[in-house]
């Protein structure tokens, strides 16, 4: 490959991870939530270990960071998501 070629291949390359997007809002749709997760987003930002012995009515799950999860898949099920601090960056259903 020619300089120009690389250069072409480089800067498409740069354009196209330039145009995507980061959602940093979650909108809920009914068959989304329906764990209740919409319920709890006020949990967002609280240590995680505030939900480990509480009962949610579902089954639930606090997840530490960098921690190991299974990846099945139950929209029933509440997810907590903490970040390297230990507190909750995420509540979702899955």
């Amino acid at each position: 490959m020619t300089f120009q070629t690389n250069s072409l291949l480089l800067t498409a390359m740069v354009l196209l991870v330039g145009c995507q997007s980061h959602k940093t809002e979650t909108t809920y749709v009914p068959d989304d939530d329906m764990c209740g997760a919409s319920q709890f987003q006020n949990y967002v930002g609280q240590p995680l270990n505030r939900v480990v012995n509480q009962r949610f009515g579902t089954q639930a799950r606090a997840i530490a960071y960098d921690s190991v999860v299974s990846m099945d898949f139950n929209l029933r099920r509440l997810n907590f998501m903490a970040d390297k601090q230990g507190n909750i960056v995420r509540v979702y259903c899955g």
